[in-house]
């Protein structure tokens, strides 16, 4: 951590240039004493990335900025907020804390939060941004977390942990044996420090796959923004053996979209199917993440257009965690009808469908954009089916 970057020429060239072009930056002479033109380059690189990700670290003075790897591994603000509702109490310990962003939005809702990085750089980047941000619950722990935890002499609320998806071994991973560190060989020493452990794992992970390898997992939570699925968070609880709840949540447009069930629940559900009606549901990414198919129909009354084709349809519009759209065509999938439908270009989404988008696009010479929606799927009785949509004006307004 080089402390000249600080400084207030520094701080305000920083300021002013976070959106210029690196390579430029990189190959001009020095522009300050004891600074490379590297590290100026990586300050605004970073600066950068966090504009949208970290509005609060890119909207305060003198923040010190990590390398991009940093910024790219470590949670949004929208995700970090998310999680610090998910838990309560007097104590929490962060054994993987990187930039600290967790950690941050945890001493919001618990009185002591200790935030644990076994990468010095990092940790004291970590404690002066905390410094800067007026964080006094908060305390950095310099060192490998499990034994900062092994020697603590109290009982924690809560234990989290975001283990790393990169194995030097095995390159990028999913499952948590193969994360570092390996959370299944560590849970008997977390159980004996803390009754309640909160893991973040990759996006891609199989929630069976998950709960087959830890225990005594209470929730699962699946995270999304925009449609985009970011996180998976597991709740643990020490003895605990009922049913997972799972819960999902997508944020987009300043709104919040939740549906949470139990497994138990969808393997009850009414496997209901219909030919395509008036209008056209499709679950948002989280929900599609977590299987919830059948039931997610049931809740709102809907029908599917094919057992394995998760989409859903009725005769009048309902707001919904997902986009709604209005169908304004019907069209088996044939040469005749495609002519027919004459669109030049359009949205196209394409499931339980033999054919991929981009053969769809080549193939009939249909072009990316407009508002027009395109939906290819196999509907009841296995046919191959059209949809032709525009999106319904009143799209989901769930409120938290």
């Amino acid at each position: 951590m080089n402390k000249d970057i600080l400084k207030t020429g520094v701080q305000s060239f920083i300021n002013k240039n976070w959106n210029t072009d690196i390579v430029s930056v990189l190959l001009k002479k020095p522009f300050f004493d004891g600074i490379s033109n590297r590290e100026i380059a990586e300050q605004l690189e970073a600066k950068k990335k966090c504009e949208k990700k970290l509005p609060t670290w890119f909207g305060t003075p003198l923040i010190y900025y990590p390398n991009r790897l940093s910024i790219e591994q470590t949670s949004s603000e929208t995700t970090a907020r998310y999680k610090a509702q998910i838990v309560s109490g007097e104590s929490l310990v962060d054994l993987t804390g990187g930039l600290g962003v967790d950690s941050f939005f945890f001493s919001q809702k618990i009185d002591r939060v200790f935030h644990c990085e076994i990468d010095s750089e990092l940790a004291h980047i970590a404690a002066h941004n905390f410094g800067i941000l007026k964080v006094g619950n908060l305390k950095t722990v310099t060192g490998d977390g499990f034994t900062f935890l092994d020697g603590a002499n109290h009982h924690f609320d809560w234990v989290y942990l975001d283990p790393s998806r990169r194995n030097k071994l095995k390159g990028k991973v999913i499952r948590f044996a193969d994360c570092l560190p390996n959370v299944i060989l560590h849970l008997d020493a977390i159980f004996k420090k803390a009754d309640k452990v909160l893991i973040k794992s990759a996006p891609l992970l199989d929630l069976s796959t998950g709960i087959g390898e830890l225990r005594s997992v209470k929730e699962v939570h699946i995270v999304a923004v925009n449609n985009e699925v970011k996180e998976l968070l597991w709740v643990l609880e020490k003895g605990f053996e009922g049913e997972v709840e799972v819960k999902t949540v997508n944020f987009k447009n300043g709104t919040r979209e939740n549906f949470d069930f139990r497994p138990s629940a969808e393997k009850k559900a009414v496997r209901g199917l219909s030919d395509p009606l008036d209008f056209l549901y499709e679950p948002n990414a989280a929900i599609m993440k977590s299987g919830a198919f059948h039931l997610v129909g049931n809740r709102f009354r809907l029908q599917k257009l094919h057992l394995h084709t998760h989409l859903y349809t009725s005769h009048r519009a309902l707001d919904f965690p997902g986009r709604v759209f209005k169908i304004e065509n019907i069209l088996p999938y044939t040469k005749k009808s495609m002519r027919q439908l004459g669109i030049l270009k359009a949205n196209i989404t394409a499931r339980n469908f033999p054919e991929t988008v981009a053969a769809i696009r080549k193939k009939h010479r249909i072009g990316d954009g407009s508002e027009r929606y395109l939906f290819f799927a196999r509907t009841k009785n296995e046919k191959l089916t059209v949809l032709s949509c525009t999106k319904w004006q009143r799209e989901a307004t769930i409120q938290p």
